[in-house]
């Protein structure tokens, strides 16, 4: 089978390295450290299955036109990608479905949206209505703040006529939790649960980023926890998309709160999530690719199998990420970090480095010197027996790599191995 993966960043370099375990693999337009990258659009390429990772395109109906075509895909069409495309549709459908969530509200207004602030107590969520690349969520307790997002937000100073509409939650607390399942118009399969950071500090403090890292399996979200997701999200979701018309494959990700009063979903996207993608997938033991072309062809039939083994991935970023992005710095040990047991570098926002203005360059997994290209640069995952194991090999792989103003949190997984480690006697 040769699959087109579409997408430039970690998300679609997972998706290409597990999907090359028994397919072809060609990505469009991946980046320079992506094997198999090509600038030719997907319309023409010819694959026996699309599979479309970002949600910029899915939202612009790409997965439309690539099946007007006659290509399998796998992805949501326009309609179904509203679910990401508009926070405030997302709300109004999943009411209609009974799906539990945050109370909120929209507003295009600042008198109307100022007003429901100011009823609000506590904690303030403040969230762009459309795309805003992960950046579009602010959290935060200070009244103030909240009140002066909303302003920008809805002057389109911080994201343009994506934020010309916003969404004002309550704040929520409790553990997140993101479940992805594959979905195939009427049914649907959970993958292994994950757990992302989306703070740029350690401690889940500063702004909201796209995440600094995730791991897989989550100690405290067992299967009891996963069929409850499905029933009381996922499957729901699903039933009323379809009574609206709507034939949604792809895959249907839920971020969710595990609250005192239950779970609740805080978000739902349309693609695989990013760095989640980095630590479900490569623990997947059953053929990813079968999958994903069961679900497209309006015909799943199976349920992902994953092997007795943990996945922790840490994001190295560039200086000034989320609020902006030094670029242009050579990359270095990314072969070496590879060369641990166990790591997988996963390439994001990289390109090829200028060897005339650089000299001698250090080569990078695709044979090319890389030198940073974006915010979220590589994502180094390590898989282990455990969490523990997982979490030691991703870092051995992060002190390899170097650049000039690197960030990486140091605390990605580190209380979940915590809590699963046997304690001492007194």
């Amino acid at each position: 089978m040769k699959v087109c993966v579409v997408g430039h960043g970690g998300r679609e370099h997972a998706l290409a390295h597990v999907l090359r375990r028994s397919c072809d693999v060609v990505v469009t337009p991946g980046n320079a450290g992506i094997p198999g990258s090509t600038p030719a659009p997907a319309a023409e390429i010819d694959a026996d299955l699309y599979v479309i990772g970002p949600e910029a395109p899915l939202v612009a109906g790409l997965a439309d036109e690539l099946r007007a075509a006659g290509g399998l895909v796998f992805g949501p069409g326009a309609d179904g990608a509203r679910l990401e495309g508009s926070k405030a549709w997302m709300k109004e459908l999943l009411a209609a479905a009974g799906v539990p969530t945050a109370a909120h509200g929209s507003f295009r207004e600042p008198e109307e949206a100022l007003g429901f602030l100011g009823a609000m107590n506590d904690l303030f969520v403040i969230k762009t209505d459309g795309l805003a690349a992960g950046k579009g969520v602010l959290v935060t307790e200070d009244r103030a703040e909240a009140a002066a997002a909303v302003r920008t937000y809805l002057s389109g100073e911080a994201f343009g006529a994506a934020g010309r509409r916003v969404v004002i939650e309550e704040g929520l607390t409790g553990p997140e939790l993101s479940v992805l399942a594959v979905c195939d118009g009427r049914r649907a399969v959970p993958l292994a649960p994950a757990r992302d950071f989306k703070r740029l500090g350690e401690g889940d403090v500063g702004p909201n980023t796209g995440g600094m890292g995730a791991y897989s399996p989550v100690p405290t979200a067992g299967a009891d926890v996963v069929d409850e997701v499905m029933d009381r999200a996922v499957l729901p979701t699903l039933a009323e998309l379809a009574r609206r018309g709507i034939d949604y494959r792809g895959v249907l990700y839920a971020g969710l709160m595990l609250t005192p009063a239950g779970l609740k979903v805080l978000e739902y996207n349309v693609r695989f999530g990013d760095p989640e993608a980095q630590v479900v997938l490569p623990r997947l033991r059953s053929d990813l690719a079968g999958l994903l072309a069961g679900a497209a062809a309006g015909s799943l039939t199976e349920s992902p199998v994953y092997a007795d083994d943990a996945a922790v991935t840490v994001v190295c970023a560039s200086e000034g990420y989320p609020a902006s992005s030094r670029t242009g710095d050579v990359i270095a040990g990314v072969e070496a970090a590879g060369a641990v047991e166990g790591v997988t570098v996963f390439c994001a926002g990289v390109a090829a480095a200028d060897a005339g203005r650089w000299g001698a360059l250090p080569a990078g997994r695709s044979g090319r010197a890389l030198a940073t290209a974006g915010g979220r640069v590589l994502t180094i995952t390590g898989v282990g027996p455990d969490l523990a194991a997982a979490r030691e090999r991703a870092y051995a792989g992060v002190a390899h790599i170097e650049w000039p103003g690197r960030y990486v949190r140091f605390d990605i997984a580190a209380e979940a191995v915590e809590s699963v480690s046997p304690r001492e006697s007194p």
